[in-house]
């Protein structure tokens, strides 16, 4: 199936404006936000919830750890290269970044706590135990940025689905950071 890539001037109307935010926003309208204009609803939301996940307590490394945790288990190979360059431009240590990417753990015991819970909260379709819970809390997190997680996986549940159903093109701005997840060992959560 092709879904159409639009722009400013080929969208639905209730679209355009998203679109044209997105590239000022951005410098270039990503091919996932093209997809998503077919369904305005759908664009606007995703867009007004990155920026909400952006205006939480987890810092920007924090988040990237949210976003690419959720498109590794989900599988988006569209975004687990747009989210390794963004990660990178955060400031995230290479190491890390390849951790995300293979499925290992990270080497900073905190940000592994953040992997693993928000790993636990895909798996088991957002029930965590209270050792969970505990396991993240004494990491170092709070039960705020527990809810803050949600947040940031509800972001990829959008964008991963749509990418998932669209076979969204990779954008030339990250083909040489194209992924494929690894064939590895299902490990337990």
């Amino acid at each position: 199936m092709n879904f159409p890539l639009h722009d400013e001037t080929t969208a639905p109307e209730a679209a355009q404006e998203a679109l044209a935010t997105t590239r000022k926003n951005f410098g270039m309208i990503p091919n996932l936000e093209k997809v998503m204009a077919s369904a305005p609803p759908l664009l606007k939301g995703y867009a007004a919830l990155w920026d909400f996940f952006d205006e939480t307590t987890l810092s920007p490394i924090e988040r990237q750890v949210v976003y690419l945790t959720a498109n590794y288990e989900n599988e988006c190979d569209y975004c687990v290269p747009w989210h390794s360059l963004l990660a990178k431009k955060v400031g995230m240590d290479a190491q890390s970044i390849e951790a995300l990417r293979s499925g290992a753990p990270l080497p900073d015991h905190k940000l592994e706590a953040l992997r693993t819970f928000a790993r636990i909260l895909i798996a088991n379709r957002g029930k965590a135990s209270q050792a969970d819970l505990n396991a993240f809390f004494a990491a170092g997190y709070t039960e705020v940025q527990s809810m803050e997680v949600i947040l940031g996986l509800a972001v990829k549940l959008m964008s991963n689905f749509t990418n998932s159903i669209a076979g969204t093109p990779l954008d030339r701005e990250v083909e040489k950071l194209r992924w494929r997840k690894p064939k590895i060992a299902m490990r337990a959560v």
